[in-house]
């Protein structure tokens, strides 16, 4: 009956994500055989790159022999919509992505840019990794990561309640407190 030709497969997003600034390590990571072929054989079809500034240009292509379509674009008004239709985000360290990401419940591979001065976003990822929130990764490590990852075993990121903070603040600087 059912030829396995006529089973239309299920369309599985991997959306790259470097922010504004330019982190062409990360593009050239994701675009090698190796990481595009470990992705595929974790079941992702497709993979869109938001590549900001970077001058490196990844290789797009459709979907074959082993390795998921990929392509890819500068800047967008937003990426909420690229957010909610992933079915894995790889995101640079900034916390703005990686909040957005863990509050769509998404699973979530963080690559911090070695590059960086000051690197306080290295500590964010590393803490919330060890947390088991999201996994997090170095550009060389990306393969490692992706081969080794089990989105299911992520624990799902609980948001703190800001109110008795916001609270304190009020009443220290001598607000109403209703």
């Amino acid at each position: 009956m059912g030829d396995i030709d006529d089973i239309v497969k299920e369309k599985r997003v991997v959306f790259v994500t470097v922010g504004t600034t330019s982190f062409d390590v990360l593009v050239r990571a994701v675009d090698t055989p190796e990481v595009k072929n470990g992705l595929f054989k974790k079941g992702y079809t497709d993979i869109l790159i938001q590549m900001g500034r970077g001058s490196y240009i990844p290789t797009r292509a459709t979907a074959e022999n082993g390795s998921p379509a990929l392509d890819y674009f500068t800047f967008s008004s937003s990426i909420a919509d690229y957010l909610k239709s992933a079915s894995l985000v790889i995101s640079h360290a900034g916390s703005g992505s990686i909040f957005e990401t863990l509050r769509l419940g998404k699973p979530l591979i963080v690559v911090v840019n070695e590059d960086l001065m000051d690197n306080h976003q290295s500590e964010l990822a590393e803490e919330l990794a060890e947390r088991k929130h999201l996994y997090c990764a170095r550009p060389q490590t990306l393969y490692k990561t992706i081969s080794d990852m089990d989105p299911g075993s992520l624990v799902p990121y609980q948001p703190g309640d800001a109110k008795p903070v916001a609270k304190l603040i009020y009443r220290y600087l001598g607000f109403p407190e209703d």
